[in-house]
């Protein structure tokens, strides 16, 4: 079977900036499915939710990876802190890669939304000292230059691990309100030294210098194709208030690439059908965001659309302002999707999901505590496929 004429260029080659050629401009985008060990370990579960997929895009991205349990998103995801966590990885690795799929690991601190270290260890950490009331009342501590300094080692120990475990890069997320990304907004960012409000500069100083701690580590512990992906939400908005710009975004993104070799920028956000949203302030207000995006970045290294891509339409219009598409849940589903569309059997295409279907899908039982509520967010998925999976994780 041929692919359909008008998806054809779905299916042309790339090329990254390291040498390493992909099939398609698909891209397996992180979700967790929460079915890690409660130490971040990774299960039989794991394993085969991941070899599943194998085939689904050619470049493959886990879901987040934490950094240290200070910094854990999710309560069962994969932990990459210490090198007991190695032997794991190994494997999921493996499993990612055994169809040709070069496969990349997230690392992530959540930073003052780790509603993990909040529950187990009473305590969240950021930029700034704030008061808040989610999922409790509770206050963020603001980092010391110490813990600050402890951070950013931890990440560049995270790349060795990565390294050591066999994936073929790792991605480094300032995006969706994660740590990094606070530094860089004025709303959770208030302090008054060299990693503060007062400009940009400074806000921006946490970021690269954790940029240039995994390229530390890449130059001199990696194969020479590894890959370092970045994935960055282009513009922060609450409101009328405004963490950072579009404009700022920028200046981040091109100074951290001058520190780093990076290869690939991924865009996201919150909401729904992200790779069509639009700048909401300054000076490009009103225009898409991607396409912004990309008329900056200008060629320099590929930009991956992310958000909301759940068809071969989607995926067609938001590869008009990037070179990649990024999709995560309709690849839970419908894991066949890039075959399926491939050979012309668009519409055999299924983001439908009953329990009955968990075997054949390798969905682990008990997946996706806490991540319903993102795929509402979304809404990629039917509201019939989420009920059926929060009836799994209740």
């Amino acid at each position: 079977m041929k692919t359909t004429e008008q998806y054809k260029p779905l299916f042309g080659t790339i090329t990254l900036p390291n040498g390493i050629e992909l099939d398609n401009r698909f891209v397996l985008s992180p979700m967790i499915t929460n079915s890690s060990t409660v130490e971040g370990h990774v299960t039989q579960e794991d394993l085969a939710y991941a070899e599943r997929r194998g085939r689904s895009a050619p470049l493959q991205i886990t879901g987040a990876a934490y950094i240290e349990e200070y910094g854990q998103l999710f309560e069962y995801g994969f932990s990459i802190d210490n090198d007991h966590s190695i032997e794991g990885l190994k494997a999921l690795a493996k499993g990612m890669k055994k169809d040709g799929a070069k496969a990349i690991i997230q690392l992530t601190h959540a930073g003052r939304f780790s509603k993990i270290s909040l529950k187990d260890f009473g305590v969240v950490y950021g930029p700034s000292e704030m008061h808040l009331n989610t999922p409790v009342e509770h206050t963020v501590l603001s980092m010391s230059k110490r813990k600050i300094r402890h951070v950013i080692t931890q990440y560049a120990d995270a790349t060795r691990r990565a390294i050591k475990a066999g994936f073929d890069g790792v991605e480094i997320s300032s995006a969706q309100r994660l740590l990094i990304q606070t530094f860089l907004s004025t709303v959770s960012n208030q302090r008054d030294d060299e990693y503060g409000a007062d400009t940009i500069e400074n806000r921006s100083r946490f970021g690269i210098e954790v940029m240039e701690a995994v390229q530390k580590v890449i130059d001199e512990e990696a194969p020479a194709d590894f890959i370092l992906g970045f994935r960055g939400t282009p513009e922060e908005t609450r409101g009328n208030e405004i963490g950072y710009s579009a404009e700022d975004f920028f200046y981040f993104m091109d100074r951290i690439m001058e520190v780093s070799n990076i290869h690939y920028l991924a865009t996201a956000s919150w909401g729904k059908n992200i790779y069509k949203q639009t700048i909401r302030q300054g000076k490009f207000k009103g225009e898409i965001m991607n396409r912004v995006v990309y008329e900056h970045i200008a060629g320099r290294i590929p930009v991956m659309a992310t958000g909301g891509i759940n068809s071969p339409e989607k995926a067609l219009e938001a590869l008009e302002f990037a070179d990649m598409v990024g999709a995560s849940t309709p690849f839970v589903t419908e894991p066949d999707f890039v075959t399926k569309l491939k050979e012309g059997r668009e519409d055999e295409i299924n983001l439908g999901f009953s329990p009955d279907e968990l075997a054949d899908l390798a969905i682990p039982e008990r997946a996706f505590k806490d991540i319903v509520e993102l795929m509402d967010i979304g809404g990629s998925l039917s509201e019939s496929s989420r009920h059926e999976f929060r009836k799994l994780y209740k």
